[in-house]
């Protein structure tokens, strides 16, 4: 089965470049990003739910949520803060997953009309070392990123935005 999500990793750069095209207007797209109520659809899973904790969508705010399992025991939490908020065309942010081993990247999201139906996301991730961009890249990052805008897509059709 094909990954509609593409991740791209040049050889020695500390960043990695995602894409993604959806058949939604950029406008939906943008606001799975930006409201806290959609995002929580689409980043839960089917063992378990996330919530936003804190979600100040604007220059400056904060972001954190948490993944539970149905136990309610937190499996996941991340978070980080607003650098840029330009509705309907990109978002630079902090993401820091608390859990994990690796330090917190720099993420430029970029939202991109493709024509009135659909539309490109484009996410740049920036760490700190090569080193700790290979040891993500080792983890199945690419199959959940897919798996994650595979559910954004289904989320906001259930919607009937």
């Amino acid at each position: 089965m094909e990954l509609k999500t593409q991740l791209h990793a040049e050889e020695g750069r500390q960043e990695v470049t995602i894409t993604r095209e959806f058949d939604l207007p950029v406008e939906l797209l943008f606001k799975a990003h930006a409201e806290a109520d959609i995002f929580e659809q689409w980043m839960s899973h089917d063992y378990g739910t996330t919530k936003m904790t804190i979600f100040e969508p604007r220059k400056n705010g904060c972001y954190r949520f948490e993944t539970k399992d149905l136990q309610g025991n937190v499996l996941y939490s991340a978070g980080g803060t607003f650098h840029e908020f330009v509705a309907n065309e990109k978002i630079t942010r902090t993401f820091e997953a608390e859990s994990a081993y690796f330090d917190v990247q720099l993420e430029f999201l970029e939202f991109e009309k493709l024509t009135e139906r659909t539309s490109k996301l484009t996410m740049k991730s920036v760490y700190r070392s090569l080193e700790l961009r290979d040891q993500h890249l080792k983890l199945p990052f690419r199959q959940g990123l897919n798996m994650a805008h595979d559910r954004l897509q289904s989320v906001l059709e259930k919607l009937n935005f």
